[in-house]
């Protein structure tokens, strides 16, 4: 087995998850080989038409992947190794850690319809980029991401980040999507966003620039574990189709990007203690 490929544990998981091969038309070619050829893609990084025969035509395999990414499939896989997560106790809502990363695109990226900012795109002091914002759990799983143009500020999107991810929990009762406590930089502090989470019940851990005084009540020993999430984030970006943005369409890498937040989930799901 190559490297790319998907391994036998992987996939006794995953496999439960996948949609039926059996519809209303024909049956879908076997799943794994197809899996296995969109991994390998995302790994490398390679075009479509660089597959290696061994996983099938690229054509059938680009088209599954958009065609998925398309109808939520892969969101969906997500939310459920989430819900199985909490239900066994190895999800900590006591705290979640956020914080935003730069990813360079392509120069294949423009020129999608509707403009560059519809599609996630801008330019930053790194050039033309796509800027993804992140939540990790308090093991450092992901728990959801936003994309945005890579020119925009980490702050104005905490809003919809936190209303993001939402988890589906046994018994009745609406989904969890707030943790207990937040974990940022300091390119968080700023006052609308302490009276944001103050309004959701959410408690701060976020250091103080400078010029708004000192840090009062600052738990310094917690905002250490923050170096989770950038672990986490180092973790997506060994994935060279995350790494660089080659996609037009945000649709097309925001499904990369929830790919790997699947594998990612199951490998480190195992690592995690049970509360």
């Amino acid at each position: 087995m190559w490297r790319e490929e998907i391994t036998d544990e992987q996939w006794k998981r995953l496999e439960p998850l996948l949609p039926s091969r059996f519809g209303l038309g024909r049956p879908y070619l076997e799943h794994r080989p197809i899996v296995s050829g969109i991994l390998w893609v995302l790994r490398t990084g390679a075009p479509w038409r660089d597959v290696p025969e061994r996983f099938g035509k690229w054509t059938t395999i680009a088209s599954r992947f958009r065609r998925w990414t398309a109808q939520d499939i892969w969101q969906q896989i997500w939310a459920a190794l989430q819900r199985e997560a909490d239900l066994k106790g190895q999800l900590d809502w006591s705290v979640h850690f956020v914080d935003g990363t730069v990813v360079r695109a392509h120069q294949c990226a423009a020129g999608a319809r509707g403009g560059q900012e519809e599609e996630a795109l801008g330019r930053s002091r790194g050039g033309f980029s796509t800027k993804i914002h992140l939540r990790a759990e308090g093991h450092g799983k992901p728990m959801a991401f936003v994309l945005s143009g890579g020119e925009r500020h980490e702050s104005k999107y905490l809003q919809p980040l936190l209303e993001t991810g939402a988890v589906v929990r046994a018994g009745p009762g609406r989904p969890r999507i707030r943790p207990d406590r937040l974990v940022g930089d300091k390119g968080y502090s700023y006052m609308i966003v302490r009276k944001y989470l103050h309004r959701c019940g959410i408690r701060v851990t976020i250091p103080r620039r400078k010029d708004q005084g000192d840090n009062i009540c600052f738990d310094a020993v917690l905002y250490k574990q923050r170096n989770k999430i950038e672990r986490l984030v180092n973790r997506f970006k060994s994935f060279r189709r995350i790494a660089t943005r080659y996609d037009k369409r945000a649709m097309s890498y925001q499904g990369w990007w929830t790919l790997a937040a699947v594998f990612i989930w199951m490998s480190l799901n195992q690592l995690a203690p049970k509360s």
